[in-house]
């Protein structure tokens, strides 16, 4: 189980991609939601790459993690990685990677394998880990038999993942767009007043424009605090 209470992350002092998220991931879990919703970040902070700014994370000690894009320039071979994963984690990649339909040279390094190729040595490491999987577009770059043998694969595990083509039909899901009041504004001469009012989730600049992510509840006050500022409110949404 992987246990992430009232989590929030911004990098450095910029607005906030994460903002009092609570998520008990105890079987198949998938994450959906627009590009900027914070699911790569949420994944990481997950796997324990990335440190929350705020929250307390509880994740078992074996922890398989795919990242939306693995590293081009690993001069390893194919054969040494999962050896190398294997020694830190204590388990063998066993079949998966045959079942996953590699073909190619064990031996080659992998920044000279296909996308393919490189996707699914990635995914035979991550699912030797005994714990939890955490996965960011596991099928990106898969061949359609790979994909389906990918979702037998990870029938009865413990795993939270991002699909935005909807391979896993039947595991939960979780939304991080969903549940918020989008406010779109101009002449914003303080942006960071903005992102420190209560329930603000991130403030992104748009051409000449912001957007403003806001906690349903919290959207009246942000408005009237906008207003304030001397912002222009063009749309809520």
């Amino acid at each position: 189980m992987v246990l992430l209470d009232r989590v929030s992350k911004r990098y450095g002092r910029g607005p906030w991609v994460l903002r009092d998220l609570t998520l008990e991931v105890s079987g198949l879990t998938v994450l959906t939601g627009a590009n900027g919703t914070g699911k790569s970040t949420l994944l990481k902070i997950a796997a324990g790459v990335l440190k929350p700014t705020s929250g307390r994370v509880e994740r078992p000690a074996s922890v398989g993690y795919v990242p939306e894009r693995f590293p081009s320039d690993v001069k390893m071979s194919a054969s040494s990685y999962l050896a190398h994963m294997g020694r830190v984690r204590g388990a063998e990649a066993g079949d998966a990677l045959e079942r996953l339909g590699f073909v190619g040279s064990l031996t080659a390094p992998m920044s000279e394998l296909s996308k393919g190729n490189t996707q699914k040595v990635a995914l035979a490491q991550a699912l030797a880990a005994s714990g939890v999987l955490v996965l960011d577009e596991p099928w990106s770059g898969l061949d359609p038999s790979a994909s389906a043998e990918l979702v037998s694969l990870l029938e009865g595990r413990t795993a939270l993942v991002s699909d935005h083509e909807g391979h896993l039909a039947s595991a939960t899901r979780v939304d991080l767009s969903g549940g918020h009041v989008t406010i779109e504004l101009s002449r914003v001469a303080a942006p960071d007043a903005l992102e420190a009012l209560e329930g603000v989730r991130s403030v992104q600049a748009r051409g000449s424009s912001v957007r403003v992510v806001v906690a349903p509840e919290q959207s009246d006050q942000v408005l009237a605090e906008a207003l304030r500022l001397g912002c222009s409110v063009r749309s809520v949404r």
